[in-house]
Parts: structure tokens; C-alpha cells; sequence
């Protein structure tokens, strides 16, 4: 099959009705995975371990003889290093430091102002217990344990819980020494909707968290869409996707690239190259035909291109502002030459990656931002994963008698236009 994303041009009278329905996903097939999720979800919170045990064993391909067996041993941890070379090691530990590093920025303080004898702050206190969860099958992914991790420490969280369906140590080992070095405090062998579900409810051996964070399947994604209310989550995950906006002064080869990075995500992932310049689009298309045969995963590159793929002629740089901030990309690369004069008319964007030599790569591993960022458009109204999201905020309000009087005026008021006698009564007794 020829490699053939669409090709759209903005001076096109079909231009709005072809974006549109390139940006949009077809949810058909969700609605009957969320039936069996459904049906998984509520297992669990009938019949607990006895539920889990039978997921996990269907699901995750790991008999278990007993619900405790699901936590691996600090041996087991042990025998993951061994798995490990000493470079990979290191390589963790310099990834863990930047993204650390960039984590501690974020972290917010409790505060106060006093005037006239009263306070006004916020107390800010971290979630006590949080679900990382990490998927598995033909892949270890030690970054999904750093992103969802790291942050999480730094905010002050006690207790962190991992969940992944790990059968094999040796498969996962990375994982496993990821998680031991950023201080995940238990490491659970399951995954899939049933992991969410226990993680949520609990079983008599799992604990519940107040929060669940990490990538997943379609049925971890709504799994945590269920049960968001019951617990926290950091969002709705959806096929990764990234823009890049690219001028004649870029390399063909390091685009073209940078779109397989994504593209080899999955067959929904969306790679979307925008240019006002003919020919860097043809040269890059070029490119995409000569790399893709040497590519491991090329026919989900493949697909992806032909299903979700997109080259954008766009005018002139205002446009090429606009289409990116409708899209609301998950990652956005700004290569050409007016990066930073682009960079002020972007307001919607997960992560922008400025230059040649920032690919969307080095977020993905080692940069220090997050690389757990909003997709689908959600980018538009949420930001990526942060020490923020670990922490909780309190209002601290204390009242001295003179501003009381004032207050009080002002609430009987409001109060009684709404029709709150209670309230009204309760502001006026505060006026001495």
C-alpha cells in the first residue's frame, strides 16, 4: 500500500469540511468496549479478589494461586537489576535528575495575608495515595514510571501504588528498576479496566487510592472515564498526536522522522506536517516514501499516515496559528525560522518544541517537562501532568470581629435576594 496522508489546502473551499473530519475519531467501537468494561468494573466491586484473580489470569496471563502473589517481592526486584545493564541504569538516573529538577519549580506552597485581624490563604496539602498505572504487552515503558512518579514524590505523596500486568520479570525489567529508583512503593503484577477497578474500590488486599494516573488501552481509558468521581484521574487519554510546522530552511529527513515518532504510536496516532511552502511538503513526502521501508514499524506508520495523516498548505503564519490552536495538538513542533514570532500567537498546545534540534523525542524521555499531556483537542482547557496535580488546596479563612460586621451586611444582602433565610440569619448574628 502507497504511503498517502491527506493533503489539504487552506485557499480550498473544502478545506473546513476535510480538517474536520480528519481531526475527529469514530467512537463506534467504544460503546461496546465500554459494556464489557462495565461488566469488569462492577465484578470487582461485587466479588473483589475472587474477580480480580480471574482477570488477571483471562487478561493479564498470569495464574496466580493466591490475590497476594500479585505484588512483586523485593526479590523480584532484585533479579530486574540483573536484567539491567549499568548504562541503562545510568541513563535513568540522568533522566530522573532533569525531570526532578523541572518538577521542584512547580510545587506550591501554602499561603496566607493578614488585614485588619483576618486571614485569607490556602493550604496546600498533597493526595495521600495515588495508582500509577503503566502498560505492558510487547513493551517495558521505564518513562511512563518516571512522568507519573516523579511528580507525584515531589509533591509529598505517601504512598504510591503501580500497577502493571507484568508476567515476565526479564520483560519488564527496566520498568520494575524505574520504579524502584523513583520510590514507588508497591509494584502490582495487573493491569487493563480490573486493575483501574480495584485500584479504585479496593478488594480486602488492595488498598484504594484517591488518585489514578497513566496511559492505557481503550479499556484502561474507560475504565478511568467510569470511575472518574469515585477517584481522581489525570485525564482522558487519546491517540498520541503531533503538529509540526516547518518552513524551506528544514531538513525533509529529520521532519519526516519526527512524524514516524508519533505515527508509530498506533494506527489512530495523527501526524500532521503544516508549511506555506509547497515544496517543503512534496520534499518531506519524499522523505516519508524513502525512510519508511527501513522503519520496524512501518506498517502502523503506514496506517496511521493513511488514516490520520495530514500535509497543510496553509498562507502565512497567522494561519498556520490558527489551524495549529483549532487542532489543540498534543505536541507541537515549531521548526521554522519564525519559531518565536509563531510561539506568541500559539495558545493551545500541550508541549511546543522549539527549534531542529528539540524534537518531540526528548520530551518523551529526558527534557524535564512531563511528557503526560492533553490529546484530542484537550489541550484547549487542560495542561500537561504536574506536581499541581498531586497536591490539593484548602481555603483558610479566619474572620476578625470588625471585618465580620462588614461581611455581614454584604451576605444578609445577597442572602435574602436568594431567597436563604438561614443563611441571612446566620450573617446577621456575626453583626455585633
Amino acid at each position: 500500500m502507497k504511503i498517502n496522508p491527506l493533503r489539504i489546502d487552506t485557499s480550498k473551499k473544502d478545506f473546513e469540511k476535510k480538517i474536520s473530519d480528519r481531526i475527529g475519531i469514530n467512537d463506534s467501537a467504544n460503546k461496546k468496549v465500554q459494556k464489557k468494561v462495565d461488566l469488569i468494573i462492577s465484578s470487582i466491586r461485587k466479588d473483589g479478589d475472587k474477580a480480580l484473580m480471574g482477570f488477571i489470569k483471562k487478561f493479564d496471563n498470569y495464574d496466580i494461586k493466591r490475590i497476594k502473589d500479585i505484588l512483586i517481592s523485593s526479590d523480584e526486584i532484585k533479579e530486574a537489576y540483573t536484567y539491567v545493564d549499568k548504562l541503562q541504569v545510568s541513563n535513568l538516573k540522568k533522566s530522573i535528575k532533569r525531570i526532578r529538577d523541572f518538577s521542584k519549580k512547580q510545587k506550591a506552597e501554602s499561603w496566607s495575608d493578614k488585614k485588619d485581624g483576618t486571614i485569607l490563604g490556602e493550604k496546600v496539602t498533597p493526595i495521600e495515595t495515588v495508582g500509577i498505572y503503566v502498560p505492558a504487552g510487547k513493551a517495558s515503558y521505564p518513562s511512563t514510571v518516571l512522568m507519573n512518579t516523579i511528580p507525584a514524590k515531589i509533591a509529598g505523596v505517601k504512598n504510591i501504588v503501580m500497577a502493571c500486568p507484568i508476567s515476565q520479570i526479564e520483560d519488564h525489567a527496566l520498568a520494575i528498576v524505574a520504579a524502584d529508583l523513583c520510590g514507588v512503593d508497591a509494584i502490582l503484577r495487573m493491569g487493563g479496566a480490573h486493575a483501574i477497578a480495584a485500584l479504585t474500590y479496593g478488594t480486602k488486599h488492595i488498598g484504594k487510592v484517591d488518585k489514578i494516573v497513566g496511559p492505557g488501552n481503550i479499556y484502561v481509558t474507560l475504565a478511568k472515564k467510569t470511575v472518574f468521581g469515585d477517584v481522581g484521574i489525570d485525564n482522558i487519554a487519546g491517540p498520541s498526536e503531533i503538529v509540526i510546522v516547518a518552513d524551506s530552511t528544514n531538513k525533509p529527513d529529520w521532519i519526516a522522522m519526527d512524524l514516524f515518532s508519533q505515527a508509530e504510536h498506533d494506527e489512530l496516532a495523527q501526524p500532521i506536517l503544516i508549511s506555506s511552502s509547497m515544496k517543503l511538503l512534496n520534499d518531506v513526502h519524499k522523505s516519508v516514501e524513502k525512510i519508511l521501508p527501513s522503519m520496524l514499524r512501518k506498517d502502523i506508520i503506514l496506517k496511521s499516515f493513511n488514516s490520520r495523516g495530514m500535509y497543510i498548505k496553509a498562507k502565512n503564519m497567522k494561519e498556520i496559528a490558527s489551524i495549529v490552536n483549532r487542532i489543540a495538538p498534543e505536541h507541537l513542533e515549531i521548526m521554522s525560522k519564525n519559531k518565536k514570532d509563531l510561539l506568541k500567537l500559539i495558545t493551545n498546545a500541550g508541549a511546543i518544541f522549539l527549534g531542529e534540534y528539540t524534537p518531540e523525542v526528548f520530551g518523551d524521555y529526558c527534557a524535564g517537562p512531563n511528557h503526560v499531556l492533553p490529546t484530542s483537542g484537550s489541550a484547549r482547557f487542560s495542561s500537561p501532568l504536574g506536581v499541581y496535580d498531586f497536591q490539593k488546596r484548602s481555603s483558610l479563612i479566619s474572620i476578625s470581629r470588625k471585618t465580620a460586621t462588614a461581611l455581614s451586611k454584604i451576605s444578609v444582602s445577597i442572602a435574602l435576594s436568594e431567597g436563604l433565610q438561614a443563611h441571612a440569619l446566620a450573617a446577621k448574628y456575626r453583626d455585633k
